[in-house]
């Protein structure tokens, strides 16, 4: 199993990640790494762990809000794929009223035209 050094507020940690993810675990670690930069930034010297504990918050409050906006994303698709459902219905059963309405008027026309060249006489 591979293992990635990351840096976390200046702490160097060795990490065991899967085949291929070393890229993306460095990846995340830099990003947090970058809250707690933040925070470190505004608040100053309060304690590793305080520090480590506000950025997981942090972390965890964005996740919790991506999870929300999904969510409610999701729901919008849903009713955009009825929405659609319902329009191609409609323009279905539109279409095949248009096409009886189209017959039943050749039909028309073919009566008149039979009436007006009637019985021809030689």
């Amino acid at each position: 199993m591979p293992q990635v050094t990351v840096t976390i507020n200046g702490k160097t940690y060795r990490m065991a990640c899967d085949e291929g993810q070393e890229g993306h675990l460095q990846f995340l670690a830099e990003t947090f790494d970058s809250y707690v930069g933040q925070l470190k930034g505004a608040f100053g010297e309060i304690g590793d762990q305080r520090l480590t504990v506000m950025a997981g918050v942090m972390v965890t409050d964005e996740l919790v809000e991506m999870r929300r906006k999904i969510k409610s994303m999701e729901a919008d698709i849903a009713t955009l794929r009825a929405s659609r459902d319902q329009v191609i219905d409609h323009a279905s059963s539109s279409e095949s009223e248009l096409a009886r309405q189209v017959l039943q008027a050749a039909e028309k026309i073919e009566t008149i035209s039979a009436k007006l060249n009637g019985p021809r006489s030689v």
